[in-house]
């Protein structure tokens, strides 16, 4: 087995015993970077936006790269496991996911509007039980393929750098990627990394979906809808 791939399996392993860590998150240091760069560089622009998203996730590649480099099989078994347990957040949104539906069970429905709220973007304030678990589970299958498949699958392509500059793509993605009138054409080219890094990991996402579970032809029908003809 190689270095790179006993890293990840170690560091797969990690997640699922240790899951993020509660404090002092690498991720959330990235963030505070991005913030506070964005304050001093913002534009109404594209270009502006480009060469702040190219500045962050460069920042984070160009070092790992070096790293990855210069180190012996032993240290890249260490430095890709430690950078898997970072990137991955599987077991803590199994566990996010699991206590909304510990609420719904019981009929907690303010208890799981205020959970599911801890995984989504919206306002879960008017959501009904069903709406509660539609939200969950899609926050679930969003998050599978940005916090868990993504990141696996450019670890195993690029190593350290494949890690750490795809999350840091998710993540610049989740702060200015919206299409708001701030962040419309400051943030597209955040936007449009995540979007091309997020594509292997969306498409064999859906594929180990569709062959996971009970329906394998329904969800292939949901994965790839048929166009009505005209």
């Amino acid at each position: 087995m190689s270095a790179r791939a006993l890293g990840l399996l170690l560091g797969y392993a990690a997640d699922r015993v240790w899951a993020d860590p509660v404090r002092h998150h690498p991720v959330a240091w990235f963030g505070t970077v991005a913030s506070r760069l964005e304050q001093r560089v913002w534009r109404d622009d594209r270009l502006a936006g480009t060469a702040y998203a190219a500045v962050l996730v460069g920042g984070v590649v160009l070092p790992a790269a070096g790293v990855e480099r210069r180190a012996g099989p032993a240290t890249r078994v260490v430095t890709t496991a430690a950078a898997t347990w970072l990137v991955l957040g599987g077991t803590s949104l199994d566990r996010e996911a699991a206590a909304v539906q510990a609420r719904l069970e019981v009929g907690d429905l303010p208890g799981a509007r205020a959970q599911v709220g801890r995984i989504v973007g919206r306002s879960t304030a008017d959501l009904d039980a069903a709406g509660v678990a539609r939200a969950a589970v899609e926050s679930v299958a969003e998050n599978t393929s940005d916090a868990v498949v993504g990141a696996l699958v450019w670890g195993a392509v690029a190593g350290l750098p494949g890690l750490l500059g795809f999350r840091a793509a998710n993540t610049l993605d989740a702060m200015v990627g919206h299409r708001t009138a701030r962040h419309d054409r400051f943030g597209w080219a955040g936007a449009r990394i995540d979007d091309v890094l997020g594509l292997p990991g969306a498409r064999l996402t859906a594929a180990l979906a569709a062959a996971a579970g009970p329906d394998h032809a329904g969800a292939l029908r949901a994965w790839c809808p048929r166009r009505p003809r005209r």
